[in-house]
Order: structure tokens, then sequence, then C-alpha cells
């Protein structure tokens, strides 16, 4: 018998907090209240069931968001899955099931048959065939959600905190697949729900599956470990070290910018007024406020940045924006046999769906991968705080070379693939890319502090 659904909530209070992707962190979970439970018809062995659950979590700020859960039940809890357990009551063990392929594979069925179930619909690209019976592995490295990679063919990304509208990750994946990018893995079918908010019946994207890239390196071990063999050798300069990667940047560039006119040719480019920049600086004051106010750390360097958004404000002159990436660094790329390869169209996790869908000026990525390249070099110096003060010295000019090398070759890439001139519009750069340091500030003082020394040790040469 299967334990009631309170019992199940009161665990979920102290369960969701420890869970990477839960976006809540730092605040206390007030209250959890299963909103639906679909029963899906899992081709298992007896004993088994598998309930997809939508739950609202409530806080003590007053935030209150949605949160997809798939809920696995099982009379014998197989050593496998103990760390993916939940509750057990007499002798009934609940548990996380995206961690079960036992389970998982009726993911695969109803997107092949394109079924719906309660209020879940399973949708296939039109032309596109889903292979069933694959086993699946949950993966760990994602911080937002989680994907499930079946066998070598697919990877099914579970979207977590759900949010009632189309998620600009699916949104743009299917243009992009529709519209042949050679430079995204291909899209095969979505799933998405109904959701009942205020007396309103909306839809909202629940999970998505694409090609799963086999043979793929992730840009940002490929980056790191570049800069690692040149740390290993520090005596040596960015371009002699073995490792050199700026070859690379350049090609990522160029692909950025042919994604780029994509996204423009499938969703339009539109002039937007002089007054998008104002309206655009003042949010970039108001992060900034509020950062400062979180992290004194900030404060020195306040000053500078409020003069570069102020000089942002003064521009009058109509901007083109359009759909882009959102939240563009090296770890939501990687390359393989065919090139670059973009991943993970979702947004920035802490801005609304509204701001993740709204148009905006392309460097607004650019300044995305200049700020990872600055990530790829400083992240390791943590490593580095033993040696000797010459050596960090050393160390750190290195650092400084690696990215100013690679961000330039980047820029060169991108300006050759067609995209805006990172070097014809220096303030519009070098505001968005303040405006990333400083979110990057505040997200890592709210999730991993011990990442807050990466984005400030930055600031000094951006300010400068």
């Amino acid at each position: 018998m299967r334990p009631p659904d309170r019992s199940i909530e009161q665990a979920l209070i102290g369960w969701l907090p420890r869970r990477r992707w839960f976006a809540g962190k730092g605040r206390e979970v007030t209250g959890v209240e299963i909103v639906v439970g679909t029963d899906l018809s899992a081709p298992a062995p007896e004993g088994l069931a598998l309930r997809h659950t939508l739950v609202r979590v409530r806080q003590d700020d007053g935030a209150s968001d949605l949160y997809q859960l798939l809920l696995g039940y099982r009379n014998r809890l197989p050593d496998r899955l103990q760390y993916a357990e939940i509750l057990a009551v007499d002798g009934m063990h609940v548990y996380d099931a995206a961690h079960d392929p036992d389970l998982t594979q009726v993911l695969l069925a109803d997107l092949a048959s394109e079924a719906s179930v309660g209020p879940l619909s399973f949708h296939r690209v039109p032309g596109a065939e889903v292979e069933t019976g694959l086993a699946s592995l949950a993966g760990t490295a994602e911080q937002s959600n989680t994907s499930l990679v079946f066998g070598e063919d697919y990877i099914y990304k579970l979207f977590r905190r759900i949010t009632p509208g189309v998620n600009p990750d699916l949104e743009l994946n299917l243009a992009l697949t529709n519209a042949g990018c050679a430079h995204i893995p291909r899209l095969y079918g979505w799933v998405d729900m109904r959701i009942e908010e205020d007396a309103e019946e909306r839809h909202a994207t629940v999970g998505m599956l694409s090609e799963f890239l086999r043979t793929a390196s992730d840009g940002w071990q490929l980056a790191t470990t570049s800069v690692r063999d040149l740390y290993g050798s520090a005596e040596l300069h960015a371009e002699e070290a073995g490792g050199d990667f700026s070859a690379e940047a350049r090609r990522l560039g160029t692909a950025t910018a042919t994604v780029h006119r994509d996204l423009a040719d499938a969703f339009g480019v539109r002039d937007a007024p002089a007054d998008v920049l104002r309206a655009a600086s003042a949010r970039m004051h108001e992060q900034l406020e509020a950062a400062c106010t979180d992290v004194p750390e900030l404060a020195p360097y306040a000053a500078s940045i409020r003069a570069v958004y102020a000089d942002l404000a003064e521009l009058d002159r109509p901007v083109p924006v359009q759909r882009i990436h959102g939240d563009y660094h090296l770890g939501q790329v990687m390359r393989t046999d065919r090139g670059w390869v973009l991943l993970d169209f979702e947004g920035e996790p802490a801005r609304t769906l509204a701001e993740r869908q709204a148009p905006a000026h392309p460097l607004r990525d650019v300044a995305g991968m200049l700020r990872s390249f600055e990530y790829a070099a400083r992240f390791l110096l943590a490593g580095h705080k033993e040696v000797a003060a010459g050596q960090s010295e050393l160390l750190e000019a290195r650092a400084r070379e690696w990215a100013d090398r690679n961000r330039s070759a980047f820029c060169r890439g991108y300006a050759d693939g067609g995209g805006p001139d990172p070097g014809a519009h220096a303030l519009l750069l070098r505001a968005f890319e303040l405006d990333k340091a400083v979110y990057e500030v505040l997200y890592e003082a709210r999730n991993r502090p011990s990442w807050l020394h990466v984005p400030l040790g930055s600031l000094p040469h951006l300010t400068t």
C-alpha cells in the first residue's frame, strides 16, 4: 500500500533542499503540497510503480514554486537506489525514480506513441522516430535539471522547476531543428502538461528528448585542461603551451554567430528604441545595489561599474534585438566531430520566464562566453594558493594572458561568422559583461560560496 500524500509531503520538506537542482537554497522550506499525481504505466516488474508528481514548494520568504518529480514505489529498494530514497513507510519505499532504469523506459514508450496520460501530453517532432526499450542513466553534472541518457541515442531533460508556458530550451531547439542547424543536438520530442494556475488552465514544458552526443567533449573540460597545461609549465606563454585553446575558441565564436543567424531567421530581428538601453541600465543598477548589499566585497568596484551603466544609458540609438541563448558559457557547449554544438537554451535560471524569452542584443551571449573564459582561467588558481608569492604572481599573469588570448580569438571568430563585431560595440559589450559579472557574484554567494573568488577575482581588471 502506498504511503499517503501527507507523509510524502512531510518527507519532501527535508529532502528537496538537499537536491543539487533545488533553486531555493538558503531559504527555509515551510511547506510542500502535491498538486497533481499521475500514474504512468511503466513496463516494469510487478511490485514497482511510477507516479509523475508536481509539487508546490513554499518558503519562508513567501516564494512559491512548482517542481517536477518522478516518484517510484517499491516493496524492496535495491542497494543501487538507496541514495535516491525519500521515505519508507510500512515496508513501502518511495524514491526519486529518475535514477531507476526499470521505470524510466515509459518516457520513451509514451513519446514514441505520442500518448496522452492525464494532464501529460507526449509529442514527437514531425518525421522523428523514437526507439523504445533503452535503459537510462541519470546524469550528475547539471545544476538546475536532471538529464537521463538512454543507451547511446537519446538524452531526456527532466525539467525540475516548472513554470507555466513554453520553456525557451524547447522553443529555440525546435526552431533550430526545423531550420536544420548543424550546431545543436537534434530534437526528437517533448512533454508538456496542463496546470491549473489562478483558476486558469495553462500548459508547461516538463521534458524534452534530444540527440545524445556520445563522442562529444565538454567545452568547460577542454578549456580548463588547456589552463592546467599552462599552469604546469608556467614559464611558457599561453601560445607556447601544448594545450593552446585559441583555435577552438575562434571556431566556437564562428559557430555561435551561425546559431545567432539561424535564430534571427527563425524569430526575426527588430530595432528596439534607445530607451530600451536606459531601461536596461536601470535594471543593471538595481541588480548591482542588491549584490553590494549581499556581497560587501563587491562595493570597491561599484563606482566604476555604475559609470559604465550610466554611459550605456546615454547611448542614443536604436538597438537590434533577437532571440539568443541567454545563459551562454563553456559548460553549455560541446566539441563534436561536426564542430561545436550549443546546448541548454533555457536561459539564466534566476530570471523569470518572460525575461528569458525576451529578445536581446546578441552580444549578451558574447559577454557570457567572455566571462566563461575568465572562469576557466581563474577557477584553477584556487588550487595553487600554497605556492610561493612569486609563483602565485606568475600564475595570475598567465591566467590573465590565457583569458585575453581566448577572448580575442572568440571575438574574431564571432565577427568572421557574421555576428556584430564586438570590437565595434565596446561600450555595449563592456556593460553586458559587467552585468553578467555582478549576476555571477550574486549567484555564487547564494549557491556556491566556494566559487565566489572567481567572479570577484576578475573585477579589478574589468573595472579599470
